[in-house]
């Protein structure tokens, strides 16, 4: 099965993005359909609305981050690298996966 351009998939990243699934091709980037690979219903949903809650942190009408964005996104990130302990374990070494964390907040706060 051809997930991605690249012809085998080494490395999986869990990353958080607006309007895309939480799995990615940590090689050449492409977002993956989760549904493609072997994740329990539960973990799938976990990972969904983890994905829902992408951004609460960040200000749209004012292009910086809420009062409380870099809390809000320090809770998003743990709850991230909990998942990827999840998917690394339901994927039992069928692929190398990481964790990419969000710095959206972070950046702007400095």
């Amino acid at each position: 099965m051809q997930l991605c351009g690249c012809q085998k998939i080494k490395q999986v990243r869990v990353e958080a993005d607006i309007s895309a699934d939480s799995l990615w091709c940590d090689r050449c980037l492409s977002n993956l359909n989760v549904e493609d690979f072997t994740l329990t219903d539960e973990l799938k949903n976990e990972l969904q609305a983890w994905i829902y809650d992408y951004g609460k942190w960040i200000d749209w009408e004012n292009d910086g981050i809420m009062s409380n964005g870099v809390l809000l996104e320090q809770q998003h990130n743990e709850r991230g690298a909990l998942l990827t302990a999840k998917v690394k374990l339901e994927l039992d070494r069928q692929y190398q996966v990481v964790f990419s964390p969000s710095t959206f907040a972070m950046k702007y706060s400095k």
